[in-house]
């Protein structure tokens, strides 16, 4: 019972407590660049998922015969091998995808958020539970992007995933497909992402990271639920 409540957890983790765009804004780069439509965020995240349980999987396997020497360098050939693979199935199967995200597919291997999860998870745990941290992390980077493209993509020009959506109800703000409106999109976003977390963690009785017993959740805990 403990193992699976460890595995849900994992998997969740990447969803909510450590969700790598809104709380640890990580993987900035594609987040801002590739979210002028919902439908690229949603491909990126697809593919930085690919590479997430892939790598995680196999640096879980051979984390044990790798020398601490050449870890780094073994890890990031790991990467880079399932970078390389994603990238020539979606020029095959999605040239147009493709083509929109350019550059960030390649870039990858480079991403901060699939490097974090190799150092600080898959390296010290199981095939199992780095594959569901893999998924949970990529469900959340897929999630966080898709939002943020949606919301720019509405805004400004009028559309989701390419279907007109706002007809004679207003007229689209450029701004939110250009660069500033990226920014924008991505503020709010994160402001109320964490403001919906922290108030359930406060309705739960938990204590936010760094808080202590000064906050109402914490101090609803340690009156056993009284405020």
């Amino acid at each position: 019972m403990a193992e699976k409540k460890k595995a849900f957890t994992v998997l969740v983790d990447g969803l909510i407590n450590e969700n790598p765009t809104f709380r640890l804004l990580l993987g900035m780069c594609p987040s801002l660049a590739v979210t002028t439509m919902a439908k690229n965020g949603l491909g990126m995240g697809a593919a930085a998922t690919f590479v997430l349980v892939g790598s995680n999987l196999v640096i879980s396997l051979i984390r044990k015969i790798v020398p601490d020497k050449v870890r780094i360098p073994a890890y990031i050939t790991v990467i880079a091998g399932f970078t390389t693979m994603v990238h020539l199935l979606m020029a095959a199967l999605l040239p147009e995808l493709n083509k929109q995200l350019g550059i960030f597919i390649p870039l990858i291997v480079v991403n901060c958020i699939i490097f974090a999860r190799a150092e600080m998870f898959a390296q010290k745990n199981g095939p199992l539970l780095s594959v569901l941290d893999g998924i949970g992390m990529g469900a959340g980077f897929t999630l966080a992007i898709t939002a943020i493209g949606s919301v720019r993509e509405i805004l400004g020009a009028g559309t989701w995933m390419g279907i007109p959506v706002t007809v004679d109800l207003f007229e689209p703000a450029i701004m939110f497909i250009l660069p500033p409106g990226g920014f924008l999109a991505m503020g709010f976003l994160v402001a109320l992402f964490n403001k919906l977390t922290k108030k359930k963690k406060e309705d739960n009785g938990e204590c936010e990271t760094g808080c202590g017993l000064g906050c109402p959740g914490c101090s609803k805990a340690a009156n056993g639920g009284e405020a």
